[in-house]
């Protein structure tokens, strides 16, 4: 796997003071991309060890919220194995922080991924971005298709349960 960059602090994509992994690499495109220079799968630098072990500090230091995963496509075929891995490292070595992960796939599709990837995640923001529904007043996602789903809720409801987030965070 490969990334872009990681934000050491960000309040922008998930709750609270957060951690940030842009994944490199995306087959979407989607017209009007926040980050169309993710999508080569060649760009970026490689996440190896050391990266994901800075990465692991950074999450578990005291200010911080947890950590969002983004892209690129994290869950592209090319990442989603890796990303499975990651995701299960932090929740065993961070697990008193929350797993936000942006996906164009939707929540019903990773459900039938070859490779275990909602146990690790505790909200979802799912979708593609799409331009024409693109409103700048919506937290947290870029355009109104997108949903912002409470994971584990809904995987123990078998059902999508959209989350509600807190009125602390606006």
């Amino acid at each position: 796997m490969r990334y872009a960059q990681i934000r050491q602090i960000d309040i922008a994509n998930g709750e609270g003071i957060r951690v940030s992994l842009y994944v490199q690499g995306c087959h979407q495109h989607c017209l009007n991309c926040f980050n169309p220079e993710t999508w080569d799968f060649c760009g970026g630098k490689e996440f190896d060890q050391q990266i994901a072990d800075e990465l692991i500090e950074l999450i578990n230091q005291p200010h911080i919220n947890g950590v969002t995963i983004l892209g690129g496509e994290p869950l592209e075929k090319e990442n989603r194995y890796d990303v499975a891995d990651l995701l299960k490292r932090i929740k065993k070595e961070c697990p008193d922080r929350t797993v936000w992960l942006y996906s164009a796939f939707l929540y019903e599709k990773i459900q039938e991924f070859d490779v275990l990837i909602l146990p690790y995640i505790d909200v979802l923001v799912d979708g593609p971005y799409v331009d024409h529904l693109s409103d700048r007043k919506l937290r947290f996602r870029g355009s109104s298709n997108q949903r912002i789903i409470d994971v584990q809720t809904s995987l123990k409801q078998n059902k999508v349960v959209l989350y509600q987030p807190s009125r602390y965070y606006r």
